[in-house]
């Protein structure tokens, strides 16, 4: 039996493997490995603009800017695609309107909810 330590979301867990034979899959067992450590708060990125914003609805990679400031979109138009887990999810536009600011850039890390732009 072999012990590891595996890392899920910020919490630790002692994991257990066993091999049992040439024929049979391993056995697993998992049990946390301490309490639970608060999950440190990234430091808010700071967006400034007006309009109704365009945010992410989850964490990733700002893997490409599809909109400039002054263009004018429709509800659903892409305006940024991230990149997060080798996929690129698309982060589009609420409702009509014009580009007034677009918050990111290219390879900036971004977090479920954060403003990427704002349209007015």
């Amino acid at each position: 039996m072999e012990t590891y330590i595996v890392r899920v979301n910020g919490t630790e867990f002692e994991v257990e493997v066993e091999k049992v034979g040439s024929d049979t899959a391993p056995t697993f067992s998992a049990t946390p490995a301490a309490a639970p450590k608060p999950a440190a708060k990234p430091a808010a990125k700071k967006a400034s603009g007006s309009g109704e914003p365009v945010v992410c609805g989850t964490a990733g990679k700002v893997f490409k800017v599809v909109a400039k400031e002054g263009d004018a979109v429709k509800s659903g138009d892409t305006v940024i695609i991230l990149e997060a887990m080798k996929m690129e999810i698309p982060v589009v536009a609420p409702k009509d309107g014009t580009i007034n600011s677009i918050v990111v850039k290219e390879g900036d890390s971004t977090t479920a909810g954060q403003a990427v732009a704002y349209i007015g």
